[in-house]
């Protein structure tokens, strides 16, 4: 009668007491919501204790873009969220633009953009393109050596015969872009260069007019797109990652681009 040292009265009570339900699914157990919770808020306890210091800067006011495009926009870990330290301003300008306005499509890049100005975006752009940061070196390409080779030709050489300029002719000899409109493509993961061809070819990137990088990926084989972004992703950025102040000569084919705010930096 005194098992466990409870008395029958609690015993009772522990027998009658509601428990909230376990589901099984497969083999695995699915945890009640409100445990879930709880977990949750003893998580954020420390983290609420230890909130940094109010600084009023840019950088501490662009923290929650470290959470997909990582430590200093140095890009995130999956392959899909790019290398944002160190771009053109008027490049970051024009995308955060484009989710802005429609043109490139994401919803969560859309809602956190949705309210700031024009002005407020140029901000944000100029203080990530003030980043010199080192990239990290790249992964081998699991491609054969000839479609390396193909990649490089199309970099470099671009195929006449497919209307393909090469992409030095517009993002820079070394490919780390041109101020201040055009990214490098260097030190960018092969799964975005993929991803953002292919936006373009299926027209769910676009720019402001004319468009010539879409004008481009829709002259891009399938095969090709392989090589160029196998060849891009494989090489080392250069130790001066800057982009190009000016190019050579002006580039064959038009591409449309925003216009900078008059306005100076907003506090």
């Amino acid at each position: 009668m005194v098992a466990f040292n409870l008395s029958a009265r609690r015993r009772r009570a522990c027998r009658t007491r509601p428990r909230p339900p376990v589901r099984w699914h497969s083999d695995r157990a699915v945890i009640p919501k409100r445990y879930l919770l709880f977990l949750a808020s003893a998580l954020l306890v420390p983290a609420a204790a230890a909130a940094p210091v109010f600084e009023d800067t840019m950088a501490q006011r662009v923290l929650a873009c470290s959470a997909c495009h990582g430590k200093e926009g140095r890009a995130g870990p999956d392959g899909y969220y790019p290398r944002i330290a160190g771009k053109p301003a008027g490049y970051l300008y024009n995308q955060l633009l484009n989710f802005r306005d429609g043109r490139r499509r994401y919803g969560l890049m859309a809602r956190l953009l949705d309210p700031l100005s024009d002005q407020y975006l140029h901000d944000i752009a100029r203080h990530f393109a003030a980043l010199d940061l080192p990239y990290p070196a790249p992964r081998p390409a699991a491609v054969a050596p000839a479609v390396l080779q193909r990649g490089e030709v199309l970099a470099r050489h671009g195929d006449a015969a497919a209307q393909l300029p090469p992409c030095t002719q517009c993002h820079g000899e070394h490919l780390t872009g041109v101020a201040p409109n055009t990214p490098g493509l260097l030190g960018l993961p092969r799964d975005y260069l993929n991803a953002q061809l292919g936006a373009w070819r299926a027209g769910e990137r676009r720019a402001h007019a004319p468009d010539c990088m879409a004008q481009i990926a829709r002259r891009l084989s399938a095969p090709d797109v392989t090589a160029v972004t196998a060849w891009l992703a494989a090489q080392p950025v250069p130790a001066d990652a800057r982009p190009a102040a000016t190019l050579p000569k002006p580039p064959s084919i038009a591409c449309g681009s925003a216009a900078l705010p008059a306005g100076g930096a907003r506090r």
